[in-house]
């Protein structure tokens, strides 16, 4: 006889937070995290902006230039603020908001900025994706800083449309949680040995 295989147990930090009601002190600590990610795109955005107007404001583009600009700034809507933000990272970022909401510890509130990205206290997986993302944003940012304009207005012009997307995303998301319906986490620690288990069950299942 086979063995009945049998799926693998929930993380109990995902079964706690389905069940966890939703206080003014889970709501207010989800906010805090949600406020420190959302300053720091807006930071971006308020750098960016001017530079992305330049060409636009000073005539430096011509026509083919002027397309290629519009078509970057459609390509980073789908690439950068739907694929990128509203699928991946915005619905992260709420979920770690009220996950720690939920679960405060006086050091992850401190540094909620880091926690909510996924930079700490998240899969192996996760982390090192999220902090590879930092470290490649970080080089491009620097090597478009080196670009004339109107280069560089074309560039940060997709970059802004895109940050702004994911930015109003992220609200989208968090105006959800706070009436009650946040995303589920799904990169805390032990979640990927879960995921990995329940997937050998299943596979044991359908022999």
């Amino acid at each position: 006889m086979r063995p009945v295989a049998t799926a693998a147990p929930m993380s109990d930090t995902a079964t706690t937070d389905a069940d966890a009601p939703m206080t003014w002190t889970v709501r207010l600590t989800a906010s805090w995290g949600v406020l420190l990610v959302s300053l720091l795109l807006l930071q971006a955005l308020v750098r960016l902006t001017p530079r992305a107007l330049e060409p636009w404001q000073t005539g430096q583009m011509g026509l083919g230039q002027q397309a290629l600009y519009i078509g970057w700034a459609l390509f980073n809507v789908y690439a950068e603020g739907y694929r990128g933000f509203q699928k991946r990272f915005s619905p992260r970022v709420v979920a770690r908001a009220f996950h720690l909401g939920r679960h405060p510890r006086g050091l992850f509130v401190l540094l909620a900025l880091p926690y909510c990205m996924s930079l700490f206290h998240a899969t192996r997986r996760q982390r090192i994706v999220s902090w590879t993302l930092i470290v490649a944003i970080t080089t491009v940012v620097l090597l478009v800083r080196m670009l004339p304009q109107p280069w560089r207005g074309i560039v940060d012009g997709g970059v802004v449309v895109g940050l702004g997307w994911g930015l109003a995303s992220i609200w989208v998301f968090w105006v959800r949680g706070l009436l009650g319906d946040p995303p589920p986490p799904t990169d805390l620690p032990g979640m990927d040995a879960a995921k990995s288990d329940a997937g050998s069950a299943d596979a044991g299942d359908a022999a």
